[in-house]
């Protein structure tokens, strides 16, 4: 039989291992030590874990509820509900001028702005990002007819607005523009409600 090289890092054949075959948490940390099958001179498995991810110190990571519990949303879900509500105040008031008008939330736009152009009215835009934008009635490709309809950008707007509150109140006044866009009339008119409410 041959002796064997050491290898550098790892303790000779047959050399106990500080900590091997208990199972305890380290002094003054949250890792708690276990054995290892395979390892020499450990009778059992070693496994490293803690209770919890904290990067940096930041606490912990991923959502506060998880998937599993009923309370819990999605960013998708909670925009969605964020859109619903600013747009119910609007359409509380204007709810028989806007009832052939639907609300579509897509996740980013699909268009671009070319080099020297503007953004067309219909069209809330942020510099060169749109957040959303009116589409009017029309025929679809297929010669059906299409209802108008309100397109918000889900994710330029979250980014502009990571607090729910400051969502909620930068897709009602993106709203407001819009609906003011399909009623031609001025956002402020559709913000104080039809004349004689």
């Amino acid at each position: 039989m041959t002796p064997t090289a050491p290898v550098p890092g790892r303790p000779p054949s047959g050399t106990a291992i500080p900590g091997a075959g208990q199972t305890d948490v380290c002094a003054d940390s949250r890792i708690s030590v276990r054995d290892f099958p395979g390892d020499p001179g450990r009778s059992g498995p070693r496994v490293v874990t803690t209770r919890r991810a904290e990067r940096r110190g930041h606490g912990p990571r991923g959502p506060i509820l998880p998937p599993e519990v009923p309370r819990w949303r999605s960013r998708a879900a909670e925009f969605d509900a964020a859109a619903l509500e600013a747009f119910a105040e609007i359409d509380q008031h204007w709810h028989s001028q806007l009832i052939h008008l639907d609300l579509a939330v897509d996740m980013v736009p699909r268009m671009r702005l070319r080099t020297g152009e503007t953004w067309p009215e219909e069209v809330v835009a942020d510099g060169e990002v749109p957040l959303a934008r009116l589409v009017p009635a029309g025929v679809d490709r297929s010669g059906q007819p299409t209802r108008a309809r309100l397109v918000l950008f889900r994710r330029p707007l979250a980014r502009r607005a990571p607090d729910p509150d400051d969502l909620r109140d930068l897709v009602y006044t993106v709203l407001i523009e819009l609906v003011a866009q399909h009623l031609e009339i001025s956002p402020d008119e559709v913000e104080a409600g039809p004349p004689g409410e």
